[in-house]
């Protein structure tokens, strides 16, 4: 018995002594547990490797889509190859087949029936610790789509139509300068605008003679016609059917043809718009006329046949149509002596300031042009001299602008507030020539003579057209009519104040880029173009009057050429920075001549200032400017 309680204390002693000994025991329990933990990790690192591989596949579909996207051509209903093509390019150099052992990598782009491009992305992923445990590779799929975005845009187009537009933008400034001053003009007779509703007759003065500047083969206005088209057909190829896009133009020299707009909006807005107003010209008035008279003698003539003498001619009544003179005959008999005196008048002339009574053309009404006093008749063409300015000045700040500069503000019963009709018929510049203040010379001709016209002294265009929505063939319509034409003077600061007016939210065209019902306001873009520098001369008639003797730019102070060019570079810049300041988005295109620092200050980005040595480099920075206009996204 003593015996079998001493094994069983020895037994339990040593079973003791294991229970107690815990040596070794870690490593017993890693080998149980190695197995979870193997499936644990590996489950992490592969998962890890999924979610890198679909991001990067997620990154790659994005950027063959909308490369894809960008490459489009728009017409078909399948995706172009080239597009595709580009697609591939870009999803492949940015998800290398065999990154992270993939396999099996493809990526299908495809048009949507909204001419959008999607694309389907697949990439085979093996598993690697997961193996092991017998996990299958994993198959990745996903989409991804690009689009579009146009927003509701408004779109302003400032386009120089003066006469060096008629050379070829590979043209020097001397050569075209060369060609236009040796091409001579052409003549047109001006169209309806085909309006039925406002003044006809300031519509650009349908039916009166005007002239160009006959256009080189490949010209830059013929290049500037095929560039507005080729932005038109950029945009609305991008856009989808609820975008709303409105469209405008303004075409400018050293005026604009604004007057129908203006009339069309508030009749009083112009001086004598509402009523009989009188607004000051550099004219003339008659004050007296000068006599030559010639004596011729008839020998053995009777009383009647005498007195017929004088009823054969005209008597010293109104002046002849031709030529401003009138002819006065009288007739006396001595004996068998016939004396026959003929006399001519001429009438004399003082040169100066003279107010008229404007009403007359601002309704339309053609009136007698008493500075001819040859019975002819002038009537208003619808270009505008601009409202009051700040005489002399050389810098403008942004928030405290002159009416003139002031896109915003709403004309008031003062005259300075109110836009003044340009009279070329009346207005005289006695250039060249001796005192004419109380001369008596008839040979002197007007702005508005043909003389002047087709030297490009005055240029009254195309009338300018407000937003509005346009199809393709009314902008063709626009830019290819008979009166879109090439002659006068390149004032920059003219085009920009009312490309800025016309679309400012807050001036006197506010509703036409007021928001859409229920939508938010438009972006609003202004697409300058010119083909060369600023080229004021005081001898021009247009928005500013005749400086030579208005002097309402200078005050007096014109100095020379250089000066003169400042103060209208002033004020052009003024008016850009005030675009900017309104949300206005400024492109500039110079064709053919440098993109001075003048236009590049005036874009809204030193990248948005663009030169075009060519003609399809016009269309191209066009379209280029309808693509930004147009926001690239990921969709989906």
């Amino acid at each position: 018995m003593w015996g079998f309680k001493n094994r069983s204390a020895k037994a339990a002693t040593f079973f003791g002594r294991l229970k107690r000994d815990v040596r070794g025991n870690t490593l017993a329990m890693m080998a149980i547990v190695l197995v979870p933990l193997s499936a644990l990790a590996g489950s992490a690192v592969d998962m890890g490797r999924l979610y890198v591989v679909k991001v990067r596949l997620q990154q790659a579909c994005d950027a063959g889509v909308l490369a894809g996207r960008k490459n489009m051509v728009s017409s078909g209903t399948t995706l172009d190859q080239g597009s595709i093509d580009q697609a591939n390019a870009f999803f492949t150099n940015n998800f290398r087949a065999g990154w992270l052992n993939t396999n099996t990598v493809e990526f299908v782009p495809t048009k949507t029936s909204d001419n959008q491009v999607q694309g389907t992305a697949k990439a085979v992923v093996p598993m690697s610790i997961m193996k092991m445990f017998k996990m299958p590779d994993v198959t990745l799929n996903l989409t991804c789509e690009a689009r579009y975005d146009v927003a509701d845009t408004d779109v302003m187009f400032v386009l120089d139509t003066t006469g060096s537009m008629a050379c070829v933008p590979e043209d020097s400034t001397s050569a075209c300068s060369t060609y236009v001053g040796n091409a001579g003009t052409t003549t047109y007779l001006k169209p309806s605008d085909g309006s039925t509703s406002g003044n006809l007759s300031i519509a650009g003065y349908p039916g009166s003679t005007a002239y160009y500047v006959p256009e080189k083969s490949g010209s830059r206005i013929a290049a500037l016609r095929a560039a507005v088209l080729s932005f038109y057909d950029t945009l609305d190829a991008v856009k989808d059917s609820t975008t709303k896009v409105r469209y405008g133009f303004v075409t400018y020299t050293s005026t604009v043809n604004a007057g129908r707009a203006i009339v069309d909006v508030n009749p009083a807005f112009m001086v004598g718009g509402s009523g009989s107003q009188n607004w000051s010209y550099q004219s003339r008035q008659q004050t007296g006329e000068s006599a030559s008279s010639s004596t011729q003698y008839y020998y053995g003539t009777t009383q009647t046949t005498c007195d017929n003498y004088a009823k054969v001619r005209s008597p010293a009544s109104g002046y002849n149509a031709s030529n401003g003179t009138a002819t006065g005959v009288a007739s006396s008999r001595s004996g068998t002596t016939c004396t026959v005196i003929t006399t001519t008048y001429t009438p004399k002339w003082t040169y100066g300031q003279y107010a008229y009574d404007v009403s007359a053309f601002v309704s339309g009404t053609a009136v007698a042009d008493t500075t001819k006093n040859n019975g002819l008749t002038t009537r208003w063409q619808g270009c505008i001299e601009e409202r009051d300015t700040t005489t002399g000045a050389t810098s403008f700040a942004t928030a405290n602008l002159p009416p003139d500069l002031d896109p915003d503000l709403i004309p008031t019963s003062a005259v300075s507030t109110r836009w003044r009709p340009m009279a070329p018929d009346i207005v005289y510049d006695r250039v060249n020539t001796p005192d004419y203040s109380t001369g008596d010379n008839t040979s002197l001709p007007s702005l508005g003579s043909a003389a002047r016209m087709t030297k490009g002294y005055v240029s009254c265009g195309k009338p300018v057209q407000r937003l509005k929505p346009m199809t393709r063939d009314d902008v063709s319509v626009y830019v290819n009519a008979t009166d879109f034409r090439a002659i006068g003077g390149t004032y920059h600061d003219t085009g920009m104040i009312w490309g800025t007016r016309m679309l400012s939210p807050n001036g006197i065209f506010a509703s036409d880029t007021a928001a859409w019902a229920g939508r938010q306001d438009p972006n609003r873009v202004l697409i300058f173009m010119t083909d060369g520098d600023m080229a004021p001369s005081s001898d021009i008639y247009g928005m500013y009057g005749l400086e030579q003797f208005d002097k309402r730019v200078t005050g007096g102070n014109y100095g020379n050429t250089t000066t003169y060019q400042n103060y209208h570079n002033q004020r052009f810049l003024a008016e850009c920075s005030k675009a900017k300041s309104l949300g206005i988005d400024v492109w500039v295109v110079a064709v053919g001549q440098a993109v001075t620092a003048q236009l590049t200050a005036c874009a809204s980005s030193p990248n948005q200032a663009i030169y075009a040595g060519t003609s399809p480099d016009v269309s191209a920075a066009f379209a280029n400017i309808a693509k930004h206009v147009a926001a690239l996204r990921i969709s989906k």
